[in-house]
C-alpha cells in the first residue's frame, strides 16, 4: 500500500516510500511456524488423552501466534518511512496513528547502524540528527539503510541548492513568458502546457 499522495503538498515530490523490512514481523512468523510444527508433532507421536490435551494446548498456541502474526503484518502494511523533496515522514498505527515529520531544512546529520546479522539480511537503523526539539530521532527496521542514508543526503543537498539559488528577476520572467507565448503560437506548446509553464514562472 503506497503512501497516500493526498498527504503531500502541491510543490512536494516523493523520493522514497518504504515499509519496514520483513524482519519487522519475523518474530511473529517464526513463533507461528514453531507452534504449527509442535502441533504436527503431537498429532503424529501421541494418542489418546495425551493427544487431546497436548493438541488443545497447541491449538490455542497456534491461534495466539497466528493472531499476533496477522496484527504484525497489518502494522507493517500501515507503517511508512517516506522521503520527499521537503521532509522525512514516519507514520505508524492501524486505528490510533502517530508519526514524525522532520523538515529537510532542520536535518543536520544522518547515520545508520547495522549488526553483522542485520547486514546479512539487509536491515538496520537510521538515526537523524536535527535542529528540532527532539534533537535525535531513530527509525528501526529500515531496509537497505546505507542506500536510504545516501538518498537523504542527496535530497538534502538538492534542497539546500534550491534554497540558495537566486530567484529570476522580473525581466527574466517576462522574457521567458514571451518565449513561451511564441512557442504556443507556433503550436510547439499546447494551451495546457503553456499555462503550466506560466504558473511555474510566476509562482
Amino acid at each position: 500500500m503506497p503512501f497516500p499522495q493526498k498527504n503531500l503538498n502541491d510543490d512536494e515530490s516523493l523520493i522514497l516510500d518504504l515499509h519496514p523490512h520483513w524482519w519487522y514481523y519475523a518474530p511473529a512468523l517464526l513463533s507461528t511456524a514453531v507452534v504449527c510444527i509442535l502441533g504436527l508433532t503431537v498429532l503424529t507421536n501421541f494418542d489418546g488423552w495425551q493427544q487431546v490435551t497436548l493438541g488443545s494446548i497447541c491449538l490455542a498456541a497456534i491461534v495466539v501466534a497466528g493472531g499476533w502474526l496477522v496484527v504484525q503484518v497489518v502494522k507493517w502494511r500501515t507503517t511508512y518511512f517516506v522521503l520527499t523533496s521537503h521532509r522525512v515522514i514516519y507514520r505508524e498505527g492501524v486505528v490510533a496513528r502517530n508519526g514524525v515529520e522532520i523538515p529537510l531544512e532542520r536535518v543536520n546529520n544522518v547515520n545508520f547502524n547495522q549488526t553483522i546479522f542485520e547486514r546479512l539480511i539487509g536491515v538496520g537503523d537510521i538515526l537523524i540528527e536535527s535542529g528540532g526539539t527532539e534533537g535525535q530521532q531513530g527509525f528501526s527496521d529500515i531496509a537497505r539503510p546505507m542506500a536510504v542514508q545516501n538518498e537523504i543526503h542527496q535530497a538534502l543537498q538538492t534542497y539546500r541548492e534550491g534554497m540558495f539559488r537566486p530567484a529570476p528577476s522580473r525581466f527574466d520572467v517576462a522574457d521567458q513568458l514571451e518565449r513561451l507565448e511564441a512557442l504556443r503560437d507556433r503550436g510547439a506548446l499546447t494551451d495546457a502546457e503553456f499555462e503550466i509553464q506560466k504558473r511555474r514562472l510566476l509562482g
